[in-house]
């Protein structure tokens, strides 16, 4: 069953399985998941659960609902994923191991704190970017390079060897260190050279599915990643 783990500034206070084909989030007390916040509308959003599907719909929220960074209006969850909700974070879980069971802008308080302001920002440049790409990017994040790579093949290598597609530096990294694959509309990240020389969010892998946001270090290298709607 779908889970749903509810963070408040990165503190766990609550976790809800479902077996409801649909879930309304939002402020009062008659939501299936309650935000308790001022910057939350009564009705936020809502989580339509069919099958091996689950589809995220803003309900013309004020502050605007947030799936991995990205302002959304209706999007399809995938495993893993994190929404935004005033300063709430949800991760979505497709399954859950768990047995525990979960049996409009009237009032709403314009979000004003630096965190959603950098959300929109980021989002908002995010967007510009991918409109200038034409695609997926990976963002370079080093002081001394900002640069921007479009991920328009199915393949893109990362290491040392100077016909890879995203040239990366550091001890012991392989001339051909990790590769981004794209599966579908999806890209994800394989380690192919030395173990732990691939990290993404400060884990290392062997292989992850990305989401947009992640945080990509190949070597010395790193990278966010900016997925395309």
């Amino acid at each position: 069953m779908p889970e749903f783990v509810i963070k408040y500034d990165k503190k766990v206070v609550e976790k809800i399985v479902t077996e409801k084909d649909h879930l309304s989030i939002g402020r009062t007390s008659d939501n299936d998941i309650v935000l308790d916040n001022r910057g939350i509308s009564r009705k936020h959003a809502r989580v339509e659960l069919t099958g091996d599907s689950a589809i995220l719909t803003d309900n013309d929220s004020l502050n605007g609902t947030f799936l991995n960074n990205r302002k959304v209006t209706v999007e399809k969850l995938r495993d893993n994923d994190v929404i935004t909700i005033g300063k709430f974070d949800l991760e979505f879980h497709a399954t859950t191991n768990s047995e525990e069971k979960m049996s409009d802008h009237d009032g709403t308080m314009i979000l004003n704190t630096k965190r959603q302001k950098e959300l929109i920002k980021k989002d908002r440049e995010e967007k510009q970017l991918i409109r200038r790409a034409g695609c997926s990017v990976l963002l370079g994040l080093e002081k001394t390079s900002q640069a921007e790579f479009a991920l328009e093949g199915d393949t893109i290598t990362m290491g040392k060897f100077k016909y890879v597609n995203v040239k990366v530096g550091g001890w012991f990294v392989s001339g051909i260190q990790a590769k981004i694959i794209r599966e579908g509309e999806s890209f994800s990240i394989i380690n192919v050279g030395r173990k732990n020389k691939t990290r993404v969010n400060g884990e290392a892998i062997t292989r992850r599915l990305l989401k947009n946001g992640d945080i990509i270090q190949v070597g010395k290298a790193v990278f966010r990643f900016v997925e395309a709607s």
